[in-house]
């Protein structure tokens, strides 16, 4: 999910912060779960669970609208804040969701323009929930499904 120039850059405290806290409202009201993120400076990436169609439709413009009115507020501006739709494919294989899990926890080392190490863990993604099963106040939610709780740590 990509925002409009004048949102400003989402990697900053209140903005991330305000993410995150509308990440924890639309893992518990909207029909779908999020399961991993990734923060990026002009851009989201979110690994998510339905069980529908309906429910990916629902949650997702449930989770724009909070997002909006959120950095909005926060800008001091009105209007449009996600430059274009969301785009939503569909993961069926081990090898699909293991390279999206990758892709999401390490986009920030892509976009990079700065040394990291090479143990160097995004603290604006999920990546801390590999490691320990997520609390009611996280921002994710513990998959359901085989293939993201454990087929693609297989592959």
């Amino acid at each position: 999910m990509r925002v409009q120039p004048g949102v400003g850059y989402l990697r900053v405290y209140r903005r991330a912060q305000l993410l995150e806290d509308a990440f924890r409202e639309a893992r518990l009201r909207f029909g779908m779960r999020i399961v991993h993120y990734s923060i990026q400076g002009n851009h989201l990436h979110l690994l998510v669970e339905v069980d529908s169609a309906e429910s990916l439709s629902r949650g997702m413009q449930g989770l724009a609208i909070r997002i909006a009115k959120g950095l909005n507020a926060l800008a001091g501006r009105k209007g449009a804040v996600f430059a274009d739709r969301y785009h939503a494919h569909g993961l069926k294989t081990r090898r699909e969701v293991a390279n999206a899990v990758r892709y999401v926890l390490g986009n920030y080392r892509h976009h990079a323009r700065e040394y990291l190490p090479p143990h160097w863990e995004d603290a604006l993604s999920s990546v801390r929930f590999l490691r320990a099963t997520p609390d009611a106040g996280a921002p994710v939610i513990e998959p359901k499904t085989w293939l993201l709780r454990v087929g693609w740590r297989m592959h």
